[in-house]
């Protein structure tokens, strides 16, 4: 080839280079692609805001009110079993409703079971009932005490750890009275009484009226034998059965124990028998307080 035209062909192929095939390059071509990959990036935080808005749907649920609502309703709800009729709530009853001569005998177990099998040995001698008033925090720690009351005799809800009442808020008293029922039907194995005793006797309107939202008419009594006082703080069987004899009245509800609050004697339990003979020696006979509180009242 001429020189002259070899000079021009080498000089229009370097132009052509020059503009045209440079952007096709591969190297460049690589070099691009992580700006193309780029895109890919912001998407996931594009996509990130509607994700934390889908996140924020199940987080918001428990926190807004329908949420709250939802989780204090079963806390509310009653318990399962038999409800107390109308006529008992919105009050504590501290005596039957009747003008016979009958009076009712209850136990409470807070502290210990050290007068139980005397207290359940004289109440089948006699063929009598009674009923039972165990703290949740009992029915853990005595197990077998709460289905031996409960093989024969009715169960009440005493609270969980005996707190006053009237000193908390009615999402504790709540508590106090779910976690009892839980502790003493799974140790029982029966299904307790609608029946809540107020720790101290401890009651308020407000008080009363968070037991009954649970399904629980407040069952107190109309005198109590102070033998869980023990001999250390004055108490005597003589002391405990006058007691008793005293506050014999149509409908009238004696409150015992079956353990004592120093741990010692159980004068309860040693006056069971003298009390159960005044009963008698006065013209009254003891009944079962499921058989006048229920809805069964006759």
């Amino acid at each position: 080839m001429h020189p002259r035209r070899r000079a021009v062909l080498t000089g229009l192929l370097t132009g052509l280079l020059t503009a045209g095939i440079a952007p096709c390059l591969p190297g460049r071509g690589a070099a691009a692609a992580p700006r193309r990959a780029a895109g890919p990036r912001p998407v996931p935080a594009a996509a990130a805001s509607p994700v934390p808005s889908a996140a924020a749907g199940p987080r918001a649920t428990p926190a807004a009110s329908p949420g709250a609502t939802a989780a204090a309703g079963p806390r509310a709800t009653p318990a399962p079993g038999p409800r107390p009729p109308a006529a008992l709530l919105g009050k504590a009853i501290r005596r039957l409703p009747t003008d016979r001569r009958v009076v009712a005998l209850t136990f409470n177990a807070a502290w210990n079971e050290s007068g139980l099998d005397a207290v359940l040995a004289e109440l089948r001698r006699r063929r009598i009932a009674a009923t039972f008033f165990p703290t949740g925090a009992f029915a853990k720690a005595h197990p077998a005490s709460v289905r031996a009351m409960g093989a024969a005799h009715g169960l009440g809800n005493h609270s969980h750890s005996h707190p006053y009442f009237d000193s908390l808020s009615t999402r504790e008293r709540r508590r106090e009275v779910r976690r009892a029922d839980t502790a003493i039907r799974t140790a029982s194995g029966t299904e307790p009484l609608p029946f809540f005793r107020f720790p101290y006797s401890a009651t308020t309107p407000d008080a009363i009226a968070d037991v009954n939202a649970l399904g629980y008419a407040a069952i107190e009594f109309t005198a109590d034998t102070n033998g869980y006082l023990g001999p250390a703080r004055g108490m005597t069987v003589d002391r405990v059965v006058a007691r008793a004899r005293d506050a014999l009245a149509p409908g009238a509800i004696i409150q015992m124990h079956v353990g004592s609050a120093s741990g010692g004697v159980v004068l309860d339990a040693r006056a069971l028998p003298r009390i159960v003979d005044e009963i008698g020696r006065a013209g009254y006979r003891v009944v079962d307080l499921r058989d006048f509180l229920t809805p069964a009242t006759p």
